[in-house]
């Protein structure tokens, strides 16, 4: 295995970041200082950075989170409010796992969670940014105007310029559910365009990232992705089979 790919199998640090400290001189294979991430290590060679051996290789793990509202996207809060980490069963609360990407306090859905760092790198990456399919339910009817201006591309107040989103439309109990598909990761991004157009969001919800589907994974449980899951997540984020 390359020297890189090693350490970030550690659960260490992305590869980027590997190949970083081992040019910076920081990383020694056998006690020996080496510089080149792409030096092949052996299963029995010893790898350490800053001074310190890593652990062998972990298998990643790789989870699909139904968020809850009131819940925040991190692996702690100062303000001492509930993250997605509380939401693991205890086998998997001691692997490292970290959030791929944000869902807000007050939105919910599908969430992806893991300890491969090179894949959570590029899937947050805008070079490999994958759509995401939102439900999101608005207070009353929906003006024919404000879906053209999605439709077309908006700026919002704030100043960034938007992509067109796809979005059809259907009443619901005297307002309107929406399904929106994003192709961008702006902060916040749909409660703003809402927000800009004069629309009342009532619930937010992801409901699919690129080929993954949240189906009926119930709030606040996680499951393991399939290997056929995995597979694709990987090739759309440009990396080879596992």
């Amino acid at each position: 295995m390359r020297l890189n790919k090693a350490i970030a199998a550690t659960g260490h640090c992305s590869r980027r970041k590997a190949d970083e400290l081992i040019l910076a001189g920081r990383v020694r294979v056998d006690g020996q200082p080496e510089s080149n991430p792409a030096r092949h290590v052996l299963p029995f060679e010893s790898i350490m950075v800053d001074g310190r051996i890593l652990s062998a290789p972990q298998a990643f793990t790789y989870l699909m989170l139904n968020k809850p509202v009131q819940v925040v996207c991190t692996v702690s809060d100062p303000e001492g409010r509930p993250t997605v980490l509380d939401c693991l069963p205890q086998e998997f609360k001691g692997l490292r796992l970290y959030p791929v990407g944000r869902l807000d306090y007050f939105s919910e859905g599908m969430l992806l969670l893991t300890n491969d760092g090179q894949l959570a790198q590029r899937l947050t990456h805008p070079r490999h940014h994958q759509p995401k399919t939102y439900e999101v339910l608005v207070r009353g009817s929906v003006p024919e105007d404000a879906l053209k201006t999605m439709r077309r591309g908006m700026r919002l107040a704030e100043g960034e310029d938007l992509l067109p989103v796809d979005v059809t439309t259907q009443p619901s109990g005297g307002n309107t559910s929406m399904q929106m598909v994003l192709r961008q990761g702006f902060n916040r991004q749909i409660r703003r365009m809402c927000r800009d157009l004069g629309l009342t969001v009532l619930r937010l919800c992801r409901v699919a990232q690129g080929a993954l589907r949240l189906g009926n994974l119930a709030s606040g449980k996680v499951r393991p992705l399939t290997d056929a899951e995995i597979a694709k997540l990987r090739e759309s984020a440009g990396l080879p089979p596992m």
